[in-house]
């Protein structure tokens, strides 16, 4: 079984892939760009990908592919009709990295709600030294148990930060199409005008696209906490970028772009100074434990495959 890994950089360099180098000959790419996949897929009958491109004008020189394995839970980087029609099997992984989102969204939230980012400056200034008072608290902070988390997509994700949140003592509002007993679900005007952290965990969709637009984030609370661990486009990233600089966002935490990685033209580029804002290079789901899941759930999917099984099977 000849099984080529495209692009293991995008996975980080420091996995074991002793299960998979089990299952047969593995050749590994750290990057594959797109003129590079044709000579790549030839010969494979096993691809394992994250973000490298498969349709109908490259595979059809994979003669031998039977099986795509996508690192990741989204697979809009491979033409699933095309691979239906042609008996190519494609998996994909779920949940893996449901802890490592969530820790980087709470991380976020209670990093911009305490203004860690203001005072640590602060003190790595030298201003504290030289201050002669032997504390500070400004920029006024609250307690978490003193606020409103609101939720926005109350996924396995989204339902996990809303669990912490409460957890803390915050009064957690959610919205989802389909309300659920657990939390108090309200329609996303509420939930707008009522929070003061807001975090982000729906899927890309055309009713997503641009959800947090300049008319949704005038609903906002004044100083409102907003992270972004979804996608990119949620945000219409203009209208977020003037909302931080106008003060209307008290803190913003994006770890997801529009376009990956952030461009030099990104409006984001204007708050790389700002104190109320972090920015993270796409690695919420990259805990280096939920990074590791991702290859074992892959060497069971093939396993799976090789039995005749259809575990995680799209297709």
């Amino acid at each position: 079984m000849k099984i080529s890994v495209l692009d293991v950089k995008t996975l980080g360099n420091d996995l074991d892939f002793s299960e998979i180098y089990q299952l047969g000959e593995v050749t590994v790419y750290d990057l594959t760009t797109q003129d590079e996949v044709i000579e790549r897929i030839q010969d494979a009958e096993v691809l394992i990908l994250n973000k490298v491109k498969l349709h109908k004008e490259n595979l059809p020189y994979a003669k031998k592919l039977k099986l795509i394995c996508i690192t990741a839970t989204g697979f809009d980087n491979v033409d699933i009709d095309y691979c239906r029609e042609h008996g190519i099997a494609v998996c994909n992984v779920v949940g893996y990295s449901t802890d490592s989102v969530v820790q980087l969204t709470i991380s976020m939230a209670f990093s911009l709600a305490t203004n860690l980012l203001s005072y640590d400056k602060f003190v790595k200034s030298g201003a504290y030294t030289k201050s002669g008072v032997f504390n500070r608290v400004e920029p006024v902070f609250r307690e978490i148990s003193a606020l409103t988390w609101g939720v926005i997509g109350l996924g396995t994700i989204g339902g996990k930060v809303a669990r912490v949140a409460e957890a803390m003592g915050c009064r957690v509002l959610a919205y989802k199409r389909t309300p659920v007993e657990e939390f108090t679900c309200v329609d996303l005007d509420t939930l707008l005008r009522e929070s003061d952290i807001i975090t982000v965990h729906t899927p890309l969709n055309e009713g997503t696209y641009h959800l947090i637009d300049q008319k949704r984030l005038t609903q906002m609370k004044d100083g409102v906490v907003l992270v972004n661990v979804a996608r990119g486009a949620v945000f219409d990233e203009e209208a977020v970028t003037n909302a931080v600089l106008d003060g209307k966002i008290g803190g913003l935490g994006v770890d997801v772009y529009s376009t990956e990685p952030m461009q030099s033209d990104s409006p984001y580029q204007k708050l790389l100074h700002c104190d109320n804002v972090i920015v993270t290079p796409h690695m919420a789901w990259g805990a280096y434990d939920a990074r590791q899941r991702c290859i074992d759930e892959i060497a069971e999917n093939i396993k799976s495959f090789l039995q005749g099984g259809r575990r995680s099977r799209l297709v």
